[in-house]
């Protein structure tokens, strides 16, 4: 990929150019926990968005993405916006770190990623990562890498559209080979975990699908959240968010609420601790532990929370049904991928019955995606 985007940047700007990427990510455990000032658990993995990066002496942006196979130039005030979505990813992280005082110049660029498009494993602010990193480095900066991730996720807020949290830019930025991180939302302190499970194999199953109305789902199922916290906060004042309730409290208040906020409430608290409990069996070498989390954080998302859907489903019965660890609907939820912990022995035959039982039930294979964990955002070349 390094190759073929420096040919690129010869070909459309003359000469050499410094290369940076970023790493997409999985989260172990820890869904719809972020919003609720709980606990995540991602982790960069060897899927990047990479980038050749050089200042030009100009006010002007010219940028090339070759997986789009299209040229965007832009400048770098305000009303600059360009049309292409994906342009806007760049021109808000050049927008947003001149926001915080940063130097900010015209450059050229050239890049492509190898980050699956659309199967929650956070492309964009893989994107976002790549060239705030860049910038940061090349006009020196000084801007921690707790703020390069906040510029990405302002990013998404200011410029795209999307108010997601903080986990998927902290992992671009702060991923490290052969570990995972657990990060508290509510107060961003954070804590490395070695994942190296020998004898297992981690591995995402993308069902292809992508179901209507997750947002307005993803909206509501907030607005139940901040609910019941509102509801137990009315005799526990120390509730600022929901994962600061203990499951005894939200019983307290069942009468209260409605039954769907009472479930969703439910899911986020055990959520909460099953981060903490899949923390401690990593400490133990207990990958056993941590696959069971995984399946109860299947049931609860699609139980509890109701965001699976039955392609999702499907594949975490075949899982189970085959003795593989552990299995989960990773991400928001409403399509997407299974994230999977295999043992080595089990991995040939548990793909091949997916795919041919998943196609025998929906008309086309799910896509397979074995993932390493790995390092974050980085200068490569």
């Amino acid at each position: 990929m390094k190759e073929q985007i420096l040919a690129k940047f010869a070909e459309l700007f003359g000469g050499e150019s410094p290369v940076f990427a970023s790493a997409g990510r999985i989260n172990l455990i820890g869904e719809h926990t972020d919003y609720n000032g709980g606990y995540v658990f991602p982790g960069a993995i060897d899927k990047v968005i990479m980038a050749a990066i050089r200042p030009n002496g100009t006010d002007k942006v010219r940028a090339y993405s070759i997986d789009y196979g299209q040229m965007c130039e832009f400048g770098l005030k305000e009303e600059d916006k360009p049309e292409q979505q994906w342009a806007r990813y760049i021109f808000g992280v050049c927008r947003e770190t001149a926001k915080r005082g940063g130097k900010v110049e015209g450059f050229d660029t050239v890049f492509c990623g190898n980050v699956p498009l659309g199967a929650g494993l956070s492309s964009s602010a893989a994107l976002e990562s790549t060239f705030a990193y860049a910038i940061n480095e090349l006009w020196q900066n000084g801007i921690d890498k707790f703020e390069l991730a906040r510029i990405g996720q302002s990013t998404e807020h200011n410029y795209c559209g999307v108010k997601c949290g903080i986990m998927d830019q902290f992992a671009s930025c702060f991923g490290k080979a052969g570990c995972l991180i657990r990060l508290n939302c509510k107060t961003m302190e954070y804590k490395y975990f070695p994942f190296n499970p020998k004898g297992y194999r981690l591995v995402l199953l993308d069902t292809c699908v992508k179901h209507e109305l997750a947002s307005s789902a993803y909206n509501k199922r907030r607005e139940s959240c901040e609910n019941a916290a509102a509801a137990i906060r009315k005799r526990h004042p120390e509730v600022e968010f929901l994962s600061d309730a203990k499951r005894l409290w939200l019983d307290e208040v069942r009468e209260e609420i409605p039954q769907e906020d009472f479930l969703r409430a439910e899911y986020v608290i055990g959520e909460v601790q099953r981060v903490l409990d899949v923390c401690d069996a990593l400490e133990r070498d207990d990958y056993e532990i941590v696959g069971e989390m995984m399946y109860q954080t299947h049931f609860g998302m699609s139980k509890l929370y109701e965001v699976s859907c039955d392609e999702l489903d499907f594949l975490a019965r075949l899982a189970r049904k085959m003795d593989v660890t552990g299995c989960r609907v990773m991400g928001g939820g409403f399509g997407g991928c299974t994230i999977n912990l295999v043992k080595d022995e089990l991995y040939q035959p548990f793909i091949e019955a997916a795919k041919a039982q998943f196609s025998a039930k929906y008309g086309h294979e799910p896509k397979v995606y074995d993932v390493v964990i790995s390092d974050g955002a980085s200068r490569i070349a």
